[in-house]
């Protein structure tokens, strides 16, 4: 195993969200349904821990979901971006 991947599954922590890459239809579907560009969605670098686990690419984006006490379930979208 290479030394700069996790030694652990790093999503059976307690607060690692679960982390999904969106199909090229449901990132068109996105960017239409808010109308907006690719760059200006929240982003995450290709360096994340998470990003590289899943093997996700710079131009991908990816659908988090998180589970919240007050908000049952949260999701939220960031735009992987090079280091």
């Amino acid at each position: 195993m290479p030394r700069n991947f996790p030694t652990f599954n790093i999503f059976k922590h307690t607060l690692v969200p679960k982390h999904e890459i969106l199909t090229p239809e449901e990132k068109e579907e996105l960017l239409k349904k808010y109308r907006v560009k690719p760059y200006q969605i929240p982003i995450i670098k290709a360096s994340d821990p998470v990003v590289r686990v899943i093997g996700a690419k710079p131009g991908d984006i990816l659908r988090i979901t998180r589970k919240s006490p007050t908000a049952g379930v949260y999701i939220s979208y960031r735009y992987v971006i090079e280091d």
